[in-house]
């Protein structure tokens, strides 16, 4: 009972568009044999006989969509074999009953003679026609927006995924080019290589912190860029520029992802005091753009397999 009544609240309003357009229905109807307008016009009760004729319908329609749906999207011939042996079945149980009522009354020959068999079929497959089509558009409907809502979930958490595997090639990947970097400084200036390892420790520090983190806001981001640019600057100098323009992007971003794009331009392209490779980062109405100017290497690395 408990899910019966879930399920009447969960499809509240279109049940009661099937009430009003069924009491609307009856309305009309009755206007249109009698041409006049009085208190039984607009009485319920040939608007409950359809609802309760109407629920039957819904039965049957339910009964033969579990039965034959294969999937969550109708196909043409299932959707023709499940409305239209809903729609026999339907009228068979409704003449059935009409017979059962006219035999349990004595009057089969005046209820149930060849005239009123025929008016009856016709109405009934007219409402199950209309009603049917309401509740398969409905139910087609709602199996679209779960549909939607699935697919939804499934993007955010593929994005979800996919923003967890950067950051685990990120960390280490971060540690191991930057320890070279050290290693090479201690090699050429052991003053530069001390300061290079206390910057590149109060950045380390930040990777950690947000490691954890889905996103951090842009401001966040763009200082940790400009000090990750700071570390390359001990290695190469001025031979690679760093630009960085932001009108008040209050935004958030992917943590550790500017790092990356500046770390790819650095690796792709040969800058030179002369000649540096500028990279350009701007910031407008939460939008970012990263840029740079290409100086390709003769001999590049082969690929590490990350973005």
């Amino acid at each position: 009972m408990k899910k019966v009544l879930d399920r009447i609240n969960r499809n509240r309003y279109f049940l009661l568009f099937i009430v009003l357009f069924a009491y609307a229905q009856s309305i009309d109807s009755r206007i249109r044999e009698r041409t006049e307008l009085n208190a039984y016009t607009f009485t319920p009760d040939a608007a409950i006989g359809t609802l309760i004729s109407v629920c039957i319908l819904f039965i049957v329609l339910i009964f033969f969509t579990r039965r034959w749906q294969k999937s969550d999207i109708f196909s043409t011939t299932e959707l023709l074999k499940i409305f239209s042996s809903s729609l026999i079945s339907y009228l068979l149980i409704m003449q059935t009953i009409s017979l059962a009522i006219a035999f349990i009354f004595d009057n089969i020959e005046r209820n149930f003679n060849r005239e009123i068999v025929t008016l009856t079929t016709f109405s009934y497959l007219l409402d199950g026609f209309i009603y049917g089509s309401f509740f398969l558009a409905y139910n087609y409907y709602n199996k679209n927006k779960r549909n939607q809502e699935q697919l939804v979930k499934y993007n955010k958490a593929l994005s979800e995924s996919r923003i967890n595997q950067l950051k685990t090639q990120l960390n280490p990947h971060f540690l191991f080019n930057n320890l070279n970097v050290l290693d090479q400084l201690i090699e050429e200036d052991k003053y530069k290589a001390s300061d290079f390892l206390n910057e590149f420790a109060d950045i380390y520090r930040f990777v950690l912190q947000t490691s954890d983190k889905k996103t951090i806001p842009i401001s966040e981001e763009l200082t940790f860029a400009t000090q990750y640019f700071n570390l390359i600057r001990h290695k190469y100098g001025n031979s690679y520029q760093l630009i960085i323009e932001n009108e008040n992007c209050n935004g958030a971003i992917v943590p550790l992802s500017l790092q990356l794009l500046i770390e790819n331009a650095v690796q792709h392209n040969l800058g030179t005091e002369k000649n540096p490779v500028c990279i350009k980062i701007l910031t407008n109405n939460n939008n970012i753009s990263i840029s740079n100017n290409l100086i390709p290497k003769r001999n590049t690395k082969p690929a590490s397999g990350r973005v």
